[in-house]
């Protein structure tokens, strides 16, 4: 029998968990089930926001989430326009001292919702559940405050995510995110462009923040996912601004950022960028993933939705010459785009699950493999009509998509 070297089949200890189909219901099938909980899923359910269908699933994390006076409170905000405390005190019609102080809590203590401004003005906001709310939960400067509310949400997420709903809203392109190919893999690519690099990104911007990665954090709790660095989720610009005086980002340097994502890259984790510009408003988050905890990732590996990825800049090729076919490249490809038969000296590259992120040339022993530029290549502009006019068709059908399966 041949001896073929590829992750398709991860370690053990990366073992990733079975998906759960997903049973879509209506709300007439949760009679027991107090209103204000079933108002706040059907808000988290809407395909505009890339929400789950209403499920069992959905349902059992909403009750975590929120208590039962903190749910009747925050059924009245339905959208992410959000709505001040004066506001929802009269949509319950209860005095307005005793409403700031539950939404307080649930917006700075569990991070439910996201909160901007001071005093009176202060809004609350609701936010989609991925991206959106799982990130604001988890995302932190340490592992101090964490708990058993923390660990059963963890759980309870996982346990919708592992149904696969999310893969819908990325069967069509909707390209915001891009991968940075590791430095080392195009240091002599003549094609390179200065947004290939991650140093010639953060230039642009005066104000760095860093956090521990949410999803491999999320797997940690959960006793699963892999032992790779945690402290590699970047903010720069406004985001991080806002994360550093919410407490939930810990301020760097840039020199600090470029020292961190080396040491990520080192450990086999793959560099994205997602920018943001409205107006005068600049900002921009990065994080070091894996292919076994990172969501983003998994729409790949394990949904087989690349939608959300923009088509890299750089992909690998091979020397046929040079190769041993040790097999070096398919371990330390975190999207099992590279197959190796050791006995039949087979080498096979799975386009259409490479990412770019050149992880596969560094781990080359033999120099067998460089990275090439796809041609065309078309830069990501982040301003908000250039991202409209390229995603918002993707992003469209892929809501109909979603809407239709649950009627």
């Amino acid at each position: 029998m041949s001896r073929r070297i590829a992750l398709h089949t991860p370690p053990a200890h990366r073992e990733r968990p079975r998906l759960r189909p997903v049973v879509v219901r209506q709300a007439s099938d949760y009679p027991d089930v107090p209103s204000p909980y079933l108002k706040i899923a059907q808000s988290y359910a809407n395909p505009l926001w890339f929400g789950p269908p209403l499920c069992d699933e959905l349902i059992a994390l909403v009750r975590h989430m929120f208590s039962e006076e903190e749910a009747e409170l925050v059924q009245h905000i339905r959208s992410p326009l959000g709505k001040t405390a004066a506001a929802v005190a009269r949509a319950a019609q209860r005095p307005v001292e005793e409403v700031r102080p539950v939404l307080d809590r649930v917006a700075d203590e569990k991070c439910l919702l996201l909160s901007l401004g001071d005093g009176r003005r202060r809004r609350y906001h609701l936010l989609p559940l991925i991206p959106g709310v799982f990130e604001l939960v988890l995302v932190r400067p340490s592992l101090e405050g964490l708990d058993g509310w923390h660990r059963r949400f963890a759980e309870l997420f996982a346990a919708l995510y592992d149904t696969g709903f999310f893969a819908v809203y990325s069967e069509q392109p909707v390209p915001l995110i891009r991968h940075l190919p590791v430095a080392q893999s195009i240091e002599a690519q003549p094609m390179a462009l200065p947004s290939d690099r991650l140093e010639a990104v953060l230039e642009r911007y005066d104000v760095f923040a860093v956090g521990l990665c949410q999803c491999r954090l999320a797997e940690r709790l959960l006793g699963r996912g892999c032992d790779s660095p945690l402290e590699n989720c970047v903010a720069f610009g406004s985001v991080a601004e806002v994360a550093i005086a919410k407490g939930k980002m810990r301020r760097i340097g840039m020199k600090d950022v470029l020292t961190i994502k080396a040491e990520a890259e080192d450990a086999g984790l793959v560099t994205w960028v997602l920018e943001t510009r409205v107006g005068s408003l600049r900002a921009g988050t990065s994080c070091s993933c894996c292919g076994c905890c990172c969501h983003a990732l998994r729409l790949i590996g394990q949904f087989d939705a690349p939608g959300l990825f923009a088509p890299p800049h750089f992909v690998p090729h091979l020397e046929a010459g040079r190769c041993v076919h040790c097999g070096r490249c398919a371990l330390a490809c975190p999207m099992g785009a590279i197959v190796v038969d050791a006995q039949s000296g087979g080498y096979q590259h799975l386009r259409e699950r490479c990412i770019g992120c050149g992880l596969c040339v560094t781990a080359c022993e033999r120099g067998a493999l460089h990275m090439e530029a796809e041609l065309p290549h078309r830069e990501l502009s982040p301003g908000l009509l250039s991202v409209a006019l390229r995603a918002g068709p993707g992003y469209l059908r892929n809501v109909w998509a979603a809407w239709r399966e649950r009627r």
